[in-house]
């Protein structure tokens, strides 16, 4: 029996490792001879994960956590490292998958490699090329250490193989979101917040901001709320606290009329609400990845994405932080003269089918 721990670090990289967790119960139950174990690093008092985003996306809480939780990124690093190798003192690990570039994933990546054990990268490959981003940095170490690296796409493949990257490390398994839009998409369910705003039947443009150092920009943040605010269509905003303290206290009375702050989501909900909307406007990758998924508008308020593809092929526009660009892209979102996107290739939900099988065959190896 070999045994695969699948580390996340924060809410959305369970929407990634769901169908991975999925795809090894199937592996198991047809005797492959593999374990699996979900570890989190936060604790499980986590505000972010509510019950119903497990039961949305059909799979268990996690079986163990670091409990870590705290600000400054370096203390949560060197916390992390402490508590998985305590982790892994207690648990056999034959493999390691982490998930995307959270300062956590790359503290569990250092401590996974300094015990010898084989790591997996799921989402590798991704580079904004900026390496004044800490998770820039977080990607490059991730990567280097990485015995395993799961690429979205063959713009990941390039970036992995241009700084020295092993070919036979690197498999080009497809997007992993996809597998999970596409289990979610019969059971999409409208919020019933739009019932309340009488927006049924309206367009609306969807607003969602995590990016702290837009947050944190009031200057800038307060341009581009002011923008979206006059584009003369209802906005509907799900965020969390510190975004919606942030945006709210730019909103006059009668900008609230038609620009609607609302408590964030389950995650089918949100799917429903972005699915069924006639724009995005967000600084998130995800959300522009599933916007080119269902053939709606985005704008990211970013110069760069390190989804690309979902520039080159998909429905997303970068405006970097220039309010008079999101206000043009605005407009042409609203007369319907928005490109045509198409899909991905490997953005077909067979993802995690491929990881699981590598891993199985990696493992089967040994």
């Amino acid at each position: 029996m070999r045994n695969i721990c699948i580390v996340t670090g924060a809410r959305p990289n369970f929407i990634k490792t769901a169908p991975i967790v999925k795809a090894l119960g199937r592996a198991k139950a047809e005797g492959h001879g593999v374990a699996f174990c979900q570890v989190y690093a936060g604790t499980e008092k986590d505000a972010t994960l509510e019950p119903s985003l497990f039961d949305d996306l059909g799979i268990s809480r996690p079986d163990f956590f670091l409990g870590v939780d705290c600000e400054n990124v370096n203390e949560l690093t060197g916390r992390v490292m402490s508590e998985f190798d305590d982790y892994l003192n207690a648990h056999p690990t034959d493999v390691v998958i982490v998930v995307d570039d959270l300062a956590s994933t790359m503290a569990v990546a250092i401590v996974t490699k300094k015990r010898g054990i084989k790591l997996a990268h799921l989402v590798a490959g991704t580079r904004s090329f900026d390496i004044t981003m800490p998770k820039e940095i977080n990607r490059l170490v991730i990567d280097g250490l990485s015995d395993l690296l799961f690429t979205a796409g063959q713009s990941s493949n390039t970036n992995a193989t241009r700084e020295g990257a092993d070919l036979h490390k690197i498999y080009m398994v497809g997007n992993i979101l996809m597998d999970t839009l596409r289990l979610s998409h019969d059971k999409l369910r409208m919020p019933p917040v739009l019932l309340r705003l009488r927006l049924t039947d309206c367009p609306y443009v969807v607003f969602t901001l995590n990016r702290r150092a837009l947050i944190a920009d009031k200057a800038l943040l307060e341009q581009m709320v002011r923008v979206l605010a006059d584009c003369g269509l209802p906005v509907v905003a799900p965020l969390r606290s510190e975004a919606a303290k942030a945006v709210g206290s730019f909103l006059s009375q009668e900008a609230r009329k038609h620009f609607h702050l609302v408590a964030p989501l389950s995650y089918l909900e949100f799917g429903w609400l972005t699915a069924h909307a006639c724009g995005i406007v967000t600084d998130s990758g995800n959300v522009a990845e599933e916007a080119t998924f269902n053939g709606v508008p985005c704008i990211t308020l970013n110069s760069y994405t390190e989804h690309i593809e979902t520039v080159k092929l998909g429905t997303n526009v970068l405006v970097g932080e220039d309010a008079g660009r999101l206000r043009e892209e605005l407009q042409r979102m609203k007369d319907g003269a928005w490109k045509h996107g198409s899909l991905p290739e490997r953005w077909d939900g067979r993802t995690a089918e491929r990881i699981v099988q590598i891993l199985i065959d990696s493992v089967e190896r040994v």
